[in-house]
């Protein structure tokens, strides 16, 4: 049996915009399996991160390996880029496409794929997240709890490729930002139910204490571009480190001030 290779290997990241040192030098380990989440205040790199691991844009320093392999390029100038899924704050949904449209729109570029399997998967993983009836309806036809649920649907879909030793690697970027208490719980079961659904690994970004410690089981702490504190949900919960305790009692005084970045 071949050992699972992780499926993030960072070692001394850095993304530099101009006179901005967003990221400095950071290093990070994500295992198969595992649930992450970052976190931190506004501005501190978080969502760089995850368009780093997404292949959107390229850091300006360092060593990027997905599932073992060197990220030397942007993913849409790969031929066989890494299974990442990016789910976005705003469900980035196409306009002028349906639902079907949406969800199916990696299977719908290739061409092999028959019409009826793609509309089969879809319909499967629309009913996944809790949505029925909704596929030949257009983004603006949906409410915005039913939209944030399209985007879910839409990181379950896989090509029908030949299993792979890796399963996907999700990305949620604030997927409860703005959300009240009970449409939060809704996402966050959905984040674990996506989870389990394809059996990835995981980095949750959020600034919601209910979706860092329903979604995760390891915390790191990012302020000015570096990591300053890692460890599992419960200690994250417990700690008195006064970056994560500024961050958890959302005081004013503490060493994380908006002078930074």
């Amino acid at each position: 049996m071949k050992k699972t290779v992780p499926a993030i290997e960072a070692k001394d990241l850095s993304m530099v915009w101009g006179n901005l040192k967003v990221l400095k030098k950071i290093n990070l380990l994500v295992n198969s399996g595992e649930k992450l989440a970052i976190v931190g205040p506004s501005g501190t790199g978080k969502s760089t991160i995850l368009k780093i691991l997404a292949g959107l844009i390229l850091p300006t320093d360092g060593l990027l390996k997905i599932f073992g392999k060197e990220q030397n390029y942007l993913r849409l100038d790969q031929n066989n880029p890494p299974d990442v899924r990016l789910v976005f704050q705003n469900p980035a949904l196409l306009s002028s496409l349906t639902i079907e449209e949406n969800v199916g729109f990696i299977l719908n570029r290739n061409k092999k794929i028959p019409k009826k399997y793609i509309k089969d998967v879809v319909n499967e993983c629309l009913a996944e997240v809790g949505l029925f009836d909704v596929a030949q309806k257009l983004p603006n036809e949906l409410s915005g709890g039913m939209q944030k649920r399209v985007s879910f649907a839409r990181a379950l879909i896989s090509e029908p490729k030949e299993e792979k030793e890796n399963k996907p690697l999700l990305l949620f970027d604030e997927p409860t930002a703005g959300l009240d208490p009970i449409a939060s719980s809704r996402i966050e079961d959905l984040i674990n139910k996506t989870n389990d659904k394809v059996k990835g690994s995981s980095i949750v970004v959020s600034h919601v204490l209910s979706t860092i410690e329903r979604t995760s089981t390891k915390v790191l702490m990012l302020y000015g571009g570096e990591f300053r504190w890692e460890g599992s949900v419960f200690d994250f919960k417990n700690s008195d480190n006064p970056y994560v305790y500024q961050f958890r009692q959302g005081k004013l005084e503490g060493p994380m001030q908006p002078k930074e970045i």
